[in-house]
């Protein structure tokens, strides 16, 4: 869809707003050339003797209510108006937040955080404006023009109206050139803000790492050269709209001096009145405002059209993962995973090859390997942030994509290996699974996860700021309270990637007997390069290469002497080494 027909589809469904401002134009255009028309009646009345005092008086009162009238049509127009593109604005801003909450991480791996947060206020408010201030400047200008065209050909002098619109067609080519000009420039400028944005949020973000590293004016030079990049793309665009102006007073002067000369000679022969020149002139003067409108117009549209050009591929980028599912109720029962293979988008090796693996109810599965085996595919399946290649991933006998996505999370509980907390109080985080969970249920959930006592001891306990991705806390701190938020739910199935990896060991035990009690006849998954993780669990696979490599109990494991034993002995003399 084109930007053109983006804004012609929204003002068929808003009609209503924009009919009663194109009605409301319609009168301050009419009025307009209303005026002009009787001050030449008036001066002609006065060169001829003809208008008495008591009807001059009427007359200006007249030229005088007119003014008011128009004063308040433009404001009441402009309310009309504006709060139907703000309304535009909004809806655009909500269908591209609610596109981005359903893309998966295939998406923001091609998307940059910074550019987005760009399309959602500097684009966005381009094609806000296009909708708005353009729609009103053409409409008001057309309608304008066309009224005092008609009025300086019909209603004074054809032959001066001939020779005065003589230099538009040249103002109108003039104006094309430089249309083409705004659109590249414009294009250019939203794309450096973009970048500009990416590096704020970038540094902001790895704030820490950076002062680590001694790199803060090497960010800093970075910053200046993207802000001096963003300023020169702006001044270019800003240059070439500047350019409409001279074109524009090229045009009228030339008019003028046309209209002038041609006026001049006509009075001088009696055909034509010096009323009907000043009236002619009045309404030459009108005409500036439909040329300005016409170049406003276009620079409006060009950066509408730019940034519409951005949003576009977004707004209509598909889903990473379809969601066609039609079962709003996830049957708990056995996970099953069935000859799956896997690989991910852009990849050409395999994360998962032939994966067959089944978790009854109620029971903890283990999943160790080395870095790269495929552990946190397997949840990522789960999770459906990807679809399988081959194969088939089923839940309570169900296939996973027989399921709409929104029930199937809400029936999972996961901790991913970087827990996100937002910038709220440690109780508002936690409480993000549970809306309307009381602050008793909050802390039992925080006494699961072993973060209570280190709560407490903060200076605002539960009200604690976190601070933006909790910052202020440590990462077996973030860790703990992600889990407190996983266990505060009620759902069947949890997902522990390598969630307990910045705790020390004797908190990780803690913290898996709590899980014990706590999920009582619920599945888990972990993931966990500490064997210390999963060693209770009911089923332990070893991945290697995306295959299943070994297999067992933790008892059965260690008889095997593979992979598993080797990596359990060398942890225990690890730890045992620490703890000396």
């Amino acid at each position: 869809m084109t930007l053109t027909g983006l804004i012609g589809q929204y003002v068929r469904q808003n009609w209503r707003p924009y009919l009663l401002s194109a009605l409301m134009l319609a009168a301050v255009s009419a009025l307009t050339v209303y005026i002009p028309r009787q001050v030449g009646r008036v001066v002609d009345g006065l060169v001829a003797g003809t208008l008495s005092p008591g009807a001059l008086q009427g007359e200006l009162a007249w030229l005088i209510l007119a003014g008011v009238a128009i004063y308040f049509l433009r404001v009441a127009w402009r309310l009309q108006l504006f709060a139907a593109s703000y309304r535009l604005g909004a809806e655009l801003r909500q269908r591209l937040y609610a596109r981005l909450c359903l893309q998966g991480p295939h998406f923001f791996q091609q998307k940059r955080t910074g550019d987005l947060m760009a399309m959602a206020t500097n684009d966005i408010d381009s094609v806000e404006m296009a909708s708005g201030e353009a729609m009103l400047a053409g409409f008001d200008g057309t309608l304008t023009l066309i009224m005092v065209v008609a009025m300086m050909s019909l209603g004074v002098d054809g032959r001066l109206a001939g020779a005065a619109l003589l230099p538009f067609p040249l103002m109108a080519l003039a104006f094309w050139r430089i249309s083409n000009h705004i659109h590249k420039a414009s294009k250019d400028s939203l794309d450096a803000f973009g970048k500009l944005n990416d590096h704020v949020q970038e540094t902001l973000t790895g704030v820490r790492t950076l002062r680590a590293l001694g790199l803060e004016e090497r960010s800093a030079a970075r910053f200046a050269e993207l802000a001096e990049a963003a300023a020169s793309a702006s001044l270019r665009a800003q240059r070439w709209e500047a350019a409409f102006e001279p074109a524009v007073g090229i045009a009228l002067v030339s008019a003028t001096v046309l209209t002038l000369g041609l006026g001049g000679y006509l009075v001088w022969h009696a055909e034509l009145t010096i009323g009907a020149l000043t009236a002619f002139s009045m309404y030459l003067g009108q005409l500036i405002w439909p040329m300005f409108a016409a170049g406003w117009v276009l620079a409006l549209m060009e950066r509408g059209r730019a940034a519409w050009g951005r949003l576009q591929p977004t707004l209509d980028a598909p889903l990473s993962i379809d969601d066609h599912g039609t079962f709003d109720a996830v049957v708990n029962g056995s996970l099953v995973f069935d000859s799956v293979s896997f690989s991910y988008p852009g990849h050409q090796a395999r994360a998962l090859s032939g994966l067959s693996l089944s978790v009854p109810t109620g029971q903890t599965l283990g999943l160790v390997g080395a870095t790269g085996s495929g552990k946190s595919s397997v949840l990522r399946l789960i999770l459906r942030q990807y679809g399988v290649h081959s194969g088939n991933v089923a839940w309570g006998g169900k296939l996973l994509s027989d399921y709409r996505l929104d029930a199937l999370n809400s029936a999972i509980s996961w901790v991913p290996q970087e827990p996100f907390l937002f910038s709220a109080s440690i109780a508002e985080n936690i409480g993000l699974a549970k809306h309307d969970a009381s602050r008793a249920e909050i802390e039992q959930a925080a006494r699961l996860a072993s973060i209570h006592d280190d709560i407490v001891r903060m200076p605002l306990g539960y009200d604690t700021p976190v601070g933006e991705k909790g910052i202020a806390l440590s990462g077996g701190q973030r860790q703990r309270v992600a889990i407190a938020r996983a266990l505060l739910t009620d759902a069947p199935l949890l997902l522990l990637d390598d969630a307990l990896s910045a705790v020390d060991t004797q908190t990780e035990t803690d913290i898996l007997q709590h899980l014990r009690s706590a999920r009582t006849g619920r599945t888990a998954v972990i993931v966990s390069h500490r064997l210390s993780a999963v060693m209770d669990a009911d089923h332990i696979l070893v991945l290697k290469d995306g295959k299943v490599s070994e297999q067992g109990n933790h008892a059965s494991l260690l008889a095997c002497d593979g992979w598993y034993a080797a990596q359990w002995r060398y942890q225990q003399l690890e730890a045992s080494l620490d703890a000396a």
